[in-house]
């Protein structure tokens, strides 16, 4: 993997912070309310056992309330991510400083809207490092990151950086192959089992965010002077 680049775009949720179990479910249940409260028509608990079918199926836990129940994607979108409960996110502690510390432009592309990305950075205490630097798919009138490669051609011309200048990082395998499709490096973090280790357009992963951030240090210094952008 070349790591020599100008800029690291990184995922937002299950990236710069990780779900713990306790975290993932209640993120599920919180899913489940919504819809209910947008009308479809189930009761709590088959809405959470359907809210997990649909990430397993689609990677989307909307996804079967869009198609089986006619849940409006931008309503879904608006009210779970205004009731998204990011108070309950358990921050890096050490996350800060170190990534203020790395030579290369950095920012964040989430598919978390606006308002929780301000709240999710604040949380973790990243607001400002990533000042003016974090992205919602909503910024580009796109409500998702899978689906076509529009939304990274825009932020790369929001920033300045060609596709190839760029080291796309996510938690989610299937947000990676469109970046790898237009040209840029990509990374998988994982927790537990590399269960996309057969994905060929990922190419590095690694488990957890600190032992990525280990190896691009080791291998960044050995790139040439002005490889990075840099601050």
């Amino acid at each position: 993997m070349d790591f020599c680049k100008k800029a690291i775009i990184f995922d937002l949720d299950n990236t710069l912070y990780s779900w713990t179990p306790e975290f993932s479910d209640l993120l599920d249940r919180t899913m489940a309310q919504v819809v209910i409260d947008l009308g479809a028509d189930v009761d709590f608990d088959t809405a959470v056992s359907l809210v997990k079918q649909s990430y397993a199926e689609f990677r989307d836990g909307g996804e079967i309330f869009h198609r089986e129940y006619g849940i409006d994607k931008r309503e879904f979108y608006d009210l779970y991510h205004k009731v998204k409960p990011v108070e309950k996110i358990i921050p890096y502690e050490w996350l800060p400083e170190r990534l203020e510390k790395m030579d290369i432009d950095l920012y964040v592309l989430s598919y978390s809207s606006i308002e929780a990305m301000k709240k999710i950075l604040k949380q973790l205490g990243l607001y400002e490092v990533f000042r003016d630097r974090f992205f919602s798919v909503e910024d580009f009138d796109i409500l998702t990151k899978n689906e076509s490669p529009e939304v990274y051609y825009m932020l790369c011309d929001k920033i300045g950086y060609k596709p190839e200048d760029c080291i796309f990082v996510d938690d989610s395998w299937s947000n990676l192959e469109i970046p790898k499709q237009i040209g840029m490096t990509t990374v998988r973090l994982y927790y537990k089992n590399n269960s996309a280790r057969d994905k060929t357009y990922i190419d590095a992963a690694y488990k957890g965010l600190e032992s990525f951030l280990d190896a691009f240090d080791e291998e960044y210094a050995k790139c040439p002077h002005k490889a990075g952008g840099g601050k």
